[in-house]
């Protein structure tokens, strides 16, 4: 019996000796193919970088190629603008809509939640310069659900005396042309009738640094990713908040701006609800400018989370898919993995004219944008920085906006602590009007 209980226990205590030289084996295996196994990830998706951008440059060869619309329509219409304090060059912005060589009659409505706000001063000194134009400031308190902004917006649907609605943000600059290009798709009788045209857009950026790589995210990244989707999509599919022209019956056959007052990207939803009514979205001619702010770095990466997470909640797949988009970030990761090796250092050298040739033809040639020459320095830190803000976006779904913070759900905004909701706007007198 001592004997067999010897031979017991040297067998067990052999067998975890051979268990463990096995784990040491394993992770020493592990630990030598693991960069491996990173360099070979990375390199895959580069090579689909490669494959995203040249889609990409197809698509904005084709929209440069694209059928224009004649000008020429010019029905009376509503611009409507809701107001909510005072950001950078919003008075010019303002004035660039008074300036307008269009041929229709056109108003201009601003909503304000209370005349005490800032921005309402700044109205009032734009009817004392421009005593021309039809301007009215008007007093929005009702809140018809979490979105602020639609609440403002709906209300001023209500006050609109035209047809034709053009709503965009309070820092949208334009040129002269304006609404003679926004009206001009409205026309085109090819297909489905147009329901809403809405606009691309560049950032101008104040000053800091935040602010100038949120401008360059906009130029070289945003404007390929629509573009992109409109020639994949074989069309546009939703609205961009630069400009949304809405005709009334299209607003009205989808229940109006209530319809999306729930939602946080209420301008991708506007676009979407219109082009599931039987409408068409079109992209117009002209190419706006919006105001970047000079965020601290906290606000910048607020604001960068809560576009990407509501993207992300509208485009689930295609947010996930965004990822090989990526092209300079991944190509940039591949070096490291790969140890600085020559065939890594030849595919980041393409990539890396890859990405600036799409800057250059997107946000110089198409936008106009002249920063993109000044920063395009800040390209790598502003790719690998959005790579790591990509991971981070699947965290959570909660977003800061407007200093407060809200639950994404579906498209919806939940507010973390509940806010009473006003019913006293019937949605059915917003869809009746006119």
């Amino acid at each position: 019996m001592p004997l067999c209980g010897r031979s017991e226990a040297s067998t067990a205590a052999m067998h975890d000796i051979a268990t463990t030289s096995g784990a040491r084996v394993g992770w020493i295996h592990f630990t030598e193919m693991f960069p491996t196994f990173i360099a070979a990830i990375t390199t895959v998706l580069t090579l689909a970088g490669f494959g995203f951008y040249i889609l990409a440059i197809w698509s904005a060869r084709a929209f440069l190629r694209r059928r224009r619309f004649p000008a020429g329509f010019a029905p009376g219409l509503s611009i409507l603008k809701p107001l909510r304090g005072v950001d950078p060059g919003m008075y010019e912005a303002f004035a660039s809509h008074c300036r307008q060589q269009y041929a229709g009659e056109y108003e201009i409505l601003f909503g304000v939640s209370s005349l005490d706000d800032p921005a309402a001063e700044l109205v009032q000194r734009l009817k004392a310069e421009f005593p021309e134009r039809s301007i009215r400031l008007l007093v929005c308190p009702e809140v018809l659900g979490p979105n602020g902004k639609v609440s403002n917006v709906a209300q001023l649907v209500l006050q609109a005396r035209h047809d034709y609605l053009v709503i965009n943000d309070s820092d949208i600059r334009v040129g002269p042309h304006y609404l003679t290009h926004v009206m001009a798709p409205f026309v085109d009788v090819n297909g489905r009738p147009v329901g809403l045209v809405t606009a691309l857009y560049r950032g101008r950026a104040h000053g800091s640094l935040s602010s100038k790589l949120e401008a360059l995210g906009l130029a070289t990244d945003f404007a390929p990713a629509v573009l992109t989707a409109r020639y994949l999509e074989r069309g546009l599919h939703f609205g961009l908040g630069s400009t949304l022209a809405v005709s009334r019956s299209a607003l009205n056959s989808i229940g109006g701006m209530v319809t999306v007052v729930d939602y946080i990207a209420d301008d991708y939803q506007l676009g979407a609800h219109v082009d599931r009514g039987g409408y068409r979205v079109e992209l117009c001619d002209e190419v706006v400018e919006t105001s970047v702010p000079a965020y601290r770095l906290r606000e910048f990466l607020d604001h960068q989370l809560r576009w990407m997470r509501t993207v992300r909640d509208s485009r689930p797949a295609g947010y996930f898919g965004s990822v090989c988009s990526n092209l300079l970030g991944w190509a940039t990761l591949n070096v490291i993995a790969c140890g600085g090796s020559l065939p890594s250092i030849a595919l980041f050298s393409l990539a890396l004219l890859f990405r600036v040739s799409l800057a250059l033809g997107v946000g110089v040639g198409i936008l106009g944008d002249g920063q993109v020459l000044r920063d395009l320095w800040l390209i790598l830190p502003r790719d690998l920085l959005a790579l790591g803000l990509w991971a981070w976006s699947y965290a959570s779904d909660t977003v800061t906006w407007r200093g407060e913070q809200f639950f994404v759900r579906r498209g919806r905004l939940v507010p973390r602590t509940p806010a009473p909701v006003s019913t006293s706007t019937s949605p059915t007198m917003e869809k009746n009007r006119g």
